[in-house]
């Protein structure tokens, strides 16, 4: 018997609702960029009211916080997902892959989202600070884990480790963002983890 909640009908609906909402806003602000898209074309665009939007979000940088926000609770659910024993850097690089996958198999639309959270000021500002929240929470998800071992500076590894891999996250968009989408994600997160798993699974951690 599942021990999952129901979701009711209500429920699923406002999702529908907030998601048409998202797609909409992200396309139409990573094509003609941030200023020059208003509410009621991205309202218009999702088929809904100005006012069904803003019960949904306050505003359009609303709209990619929360998107922002949907990312991180992902990425922290892949890594509590991971298997116990599993090396830290596997694991960290498993939970991060959703995204970067997405960008390969969306490469046009995915790539036109990065450049303007990437280029736009005010929402890459937002996407770090949300990174900061996504750091804690994998951090938590880490100090869980039964498979750091004891080594050096335990109290200090899990912060540094997600700090490290969200560092390896981010210079695999930065780059495949420059390369106008012409670089592989998944190589580009080969190599970036190759780089840093010596130190997420150095000496002392069980491997």
């Amino acid at each position: 018997m599942s021990t999952r909640p129901e979701v009711s009908l209500a429920q699923r609906k406002r999702q529908l609702v907030s998601d048409e909402l998202t797609e909409a806003a992200l396309q139409l602000l990573a094509a003609k960029g941030f200023d020059a898209v208003t509410i009621d074309e991205i309202a218009s665009a999702a088929g809904v009211s100005k006012r069904t939007f803003f019960r949904y979000f306050a505003s359009k940088e609303d709209v990619v916080v929360q998107f922002l926000t949907d990312m991180g609770a992902d990425i922290h659910r892949e890594l509590a997902a991971r298997p116990a024993g599993e090396r830290p850097s596997l694991a960290l690089r498993s939970a991060l892959s959703g995204p970067l996958a997405a960008c390969a198999d969306h490469s046009d639309r995915a790539l036109r989202v990065v450049q303007l959270i990437l280029r736009t000021p005010a929402l890459h500002a937002r996407f770090l600070e949300r990174q900061g929240r996504w750091r804690e929470g994998l951090a938590a998800e880490l100090a869980r884990r039964p498979d750091l071992g004891p080594g050096p500076g335990p109290e200090l590894y899990p912060e540094l480790a997600a700090g490290m891999a969200l560092t390896a996250f981010n210079t695999v968009l930065h780059h495949w963002s420059d390369s106008d989408g012409t670089a592989d994600p998944g190589a580009l997160t080969e190599q970036a983890f190759a780089v840093i798993a010596p130190a997420l699974d150095g000496t002392g951690r069980q491997t």
